[in-house]
């Protein structure tokens, strides 16, 4: 499934980003990035952020650092298992702040959900 088929299930490219963001605890791009950081991806997370190859993590890792709550409420959402959501995200999310940070530094404030939901547009508008 590609990146496309993804943002559909998730409801569209500003829906995605938003329920990525809700996943990780609400607090936007820089959230995210503090979860799965806290939860040992910090390394991963660098990656997509710099300017070389990114690295992959699985969907279990992103599992282990997504709100419970959060990822069953999606579940019931969607019509997709906790498992899939998980699955999912984790390919999506690395390209997601790659194109968000395309100088290899995090956005400050408002800006990165304006560059994330830029780069989502950008991806899927070549």
């Amino acid at each position: 499934m590609g990146i496309q088929d993804i943002i559909n299930q998730f409801g569209g490219q500003q829906a995605a980003m938003e329920q990525i963001h809700r996943l990780f605890g609400g607090q936007g791009m820089p959230g995210v990035v503090s979860k799965l950081t806290q939860s040992g991806m910090g390394k991963q997370v660098q990656s997509w952020i710099g300017m070389g190859e990114n690295e992959s993590v699985s969907g279990q890792q992103m599992k282990q650092a997504m709100d419970p709550g959060a990822l069953q409420d999606m579940a019931q959402k969607t019509g997709m298992s906790p498992d899939q959501i998980s699955d999912h995200v984790a390919q999506v999310l690395p390209h997601l702040l790659d194109q968000a940070t395309p100088e290899g530094t995090m956005p400050e404030g408002g800006s990165a959900m304006t560059k994330g939901m830029n780069a989502l547009k950008g991806m899927f508008n070549r």
